[in-house]
């Protein structure tokens, strides 16, 4: 997970670190297959939690079931009992009755100390240990699980390179050398150290600035493509509920659950008033969580380097094939936008020249953060990033505003189809109203 750095717009980043040849865009099955699902399903089972003095349950008689791979999102107000019934899982809550299987394993009367170890845990702050380095701190679960020194060494340089920190930079630091966006990183390192199947995550992006939400959002979202871990994320913030989830559980008090779907028929189909304020208005624009940027037409576009000569620029743009190129820097990162026009104010050098490149998306952003970052880019453009920052291609406005048509044409449709339906039943009861009249 690259840091970001400063930017702006929802969803948009610039990057510190990236290296290699910038990669051309590839069809989406060959780019984006998914890894086979190595997460456990998770099954509750009348799941509740009374804490003495209270006459009501905390959680109350909570039965749902979590496959394997599926990344669930638990959202509800604050006090319904989201945080508790997700520390039940690992039971650092103890639960008062029910079942928790993982597996079809009845882990509620085994030694939760050793569960723990099987379940990784990521916080809001990272919860990381600030006596100790980013190096031991991942270390911390597979030293207690007995593995040998090299093995972890290993494993805590894998993890590093997952979440996109350089291990030779970052593995020696404490925690309070990181920012707040790497020390999220290193929680979400941490918790996967042991390669657990599952993974339970407590508002875990809520203490840092929207920027890095967003993005730290995205490199879940691309770490779960890679691993396809069991995810429980419990969250306030429905669009993040949208962005992240398979599946959302939308909660009541006592975690009663009001609706248990997927993001798409949540927005479109709402079970009841209580869930429609969660969803609040523009449904369709929300639907654009949805759709990752991976899903639409990344189209190349003319890049030149900071390294090549002002005249070798110059000769690229009077050749009349284009009137703009993006310039990229040593690494690779989109660096600036030099028009044609700019070079009369070279005078020999970039230094001066062109605009620089703001904003940008990685291929796991959603197109709401993309639009968000073409409406203030005055080129109705945005660079696309892979990993670490490296440029991947272009997204423009044209394609956005057609998926947001597609997604509008669509609503209309099914309101159309709802009417017809609803019209269609109130007939069938009037009629057999009729009917029963004059029998």
């Amino acid at each position: 997970m690259p840091e970001t750095s400063a930017a702006s717009g929802s969803g948009t980043t610039r990057t510190e670190e990236s290296s290699g040849t910038p990669a051309r865009p590839a069809t989406a099955p060959e780019r984006d297959a998914p890894a086979a699902a190595s997460g456990a399903t998770i099954r509750l089972e009348g799941l509740t939690k009374r804490y003495s003095g209270s006459t009501v349950p905390a959680v109350d008689d909570v039965s749902l079931e979590v496959k394997a791979g599926e990344t669930v999102v638990l959202v509800g107000p604050s006090g319904c009992g989201k945080s508790t019934l997700l520390k039940m899982i690992n039971r650092l809550i103890e639960p008062t009755s029910g079942r928790i299987r993982i597996d079809d394993e009845d882990v509620t009367g085994i030694d939760a100390v050793k569960l723990r170890r099987k379940i990784g845990y990521a916080i809001q702050s990272s919860g990381l240990f600030p006596h100790m380095t980013v190096a031991q701190n991942i270390a911390q679960v597979p030293k207690m699980a007995g593995w040998p020194k090299a093995r972890i060494k290993a494993r805590v340089e894998e993890m590093l390179d997952l979440v996109g920190l350089d291990p030779a930079e970052f593995q020696g630091r404490y925690p309070r050398r990181l920012s707040g966006g790497q020390q999220q990183r290193v929680g979400v390192a941490r918790a996967l150290a042991a390669d657990p199947p599952v993974l339970l995550m407590d508002e875990p992006f809520g203490a840092v600035d929207p920027i890095t939400r967003d993005h730290l959002q995205d490199e879940l979202i691309r770490l779960q493509h890679e691993l396809r871990k069991t995810i429980v994320f419990v969250t306030h913030d429905f669009d993040e509920a949208i962005k992240l989830g398979d599946r959302i559980a939308v909660l009541r008090e006592q975690s009663h659950i009001a609706q248990f779907d997927t993001p798409e028929a949540i927005l479109t189909n709402p079970a009841d008033d209580f869930v429609s304020g969660f969803v609040g208005a523009g449904a369709a624009l929300k639907r654009l969580n949805l759709t990752r940027v991976r899903d639409v037409e990344i189209v190349d576009f003319p890049t030149a380097t900071v390294e090549e000569p002002v005249e070798t620029i110059s000769e690229m743009l009077g050749a009349g094939t284009t009137n703009e190129v993006l310039l990229l820097d040593p690494k690779q990162r989109p660096y600036k936008w030099l028009r044609r026009g700019d070079l009369t104010h070279a005078k020999g050098s970039l230094a001066r020249a062109g605009t620089l490149v703001h904003d940008t998306v990685t291929r796991d952003a959603t197109l709401r953060d993309a639009l968000e970052a073409v409406l203030t880019d005055s080129g109705g453009r945005v660079a696309v990033t892979g990993r670490r920052g490296e440029y991947t291609g272009v997204v423009d406005l044209e394609t956005l505003m057609k998926c947001v048509h597609e997604l509008l044409d669509a609503d209309r449709l099914e309101a159309i189809e709802h009417r017809h339906s609803l019209s269609e039943t109130q007939a069938k009861r009037t009629y057999a109203a009729q009917e029963g009249l004059t029998s």
